[in-house]
């Protein structure tokens, strides 16, 4: 008998098979969340999240009142319009805390991996100058709405029957979003600024 027929007997049965198989299996995909504070601000999200949720059950209640009971509400219309603008407004922190935010990929998929980190400080830097400018203009947004003109408190309402204050909380909203996309990319430009190639990456750019 040979060593090599000696080898193949302790082979176990069907581990042959299983080698190509694990092999080919795809690699997990890193995870797109960069730092704890976008982690909180996902967990947050996926509570947001069930707003939509909320607004689908008392669009259903509206229609159920209006077109069986003939007993119309004067609070659903802009209770919906205002839990999906407070779900939009938070969309944008969880899209950039989680990675998902629309960008063309062209340029980027194009260059070597030192160029590519270049491109990243640079998006991370005018992400957040686009965030810190657009937080500014929030804030005197919803000063606007939360004050009158002799700088008293006073939230502004949507002037119909029911008038609820919700202008002035929607504006509150979209400046803590933006506020917390500010913060998200200073976190992102200060981690793409200590960042390196790694050494596989510099060995496929050489």
């Amino acid at each position: 008998m040979s060593p090599q027929s000696r080898n193949d007997d302790h082979v176990a049965p069907g581990e042959d098979e299983l080698v190509p198989a694990t092999a080919g299996e795809p690699e997990p995909e890193p995870d797109p969340v960069r730092s704890a504070f976008d982690r909180g601000v996902v967990w947050c999200a996926r509570g947001a999240a069930w707003l939509v949720f909320i607004a689908m059950v008392i669009s259903v209640y509206e229609v159920i009142m209006r077109y069986g009971f003939g007993s119309p509400t004067s609070w659903v219309h802009e209770s919906v319009v205002m839990l999906v603008a407070v779900s939009f407004a938070l969309g944008g922190p969880a899209a950039l805390a989680s990675n998902r935010h629309i960008r063309v990929r062209v340029l980027y998929d194009s260059v070597g991996p030192r160029f590519r980190l270049w491109l990243d400080r640079f998006n991370d830097l005018v992400t957040f100058a686009f965030c810190l400018a657009m937080s500014y203009a929030a804030y005197t947004m919803f000063w606007e709405a939360s004050h009158n003109p002799l700088g008293e408190w006073q939230l502004e309402r949507s002037g119909t029957a029911w008038n609820p204050p919700f202008p002035a909380l929607v504006k509150g909203v979209i400046m803590v979003a933006l506020i917390i996309m500010c913060v998200q990319a200073f976190i992102h430009m200060i981690q793409s600024l200590r960042a390196r190639p790694t050494t596989d990456d510099e060995g496929n750019a050489s």
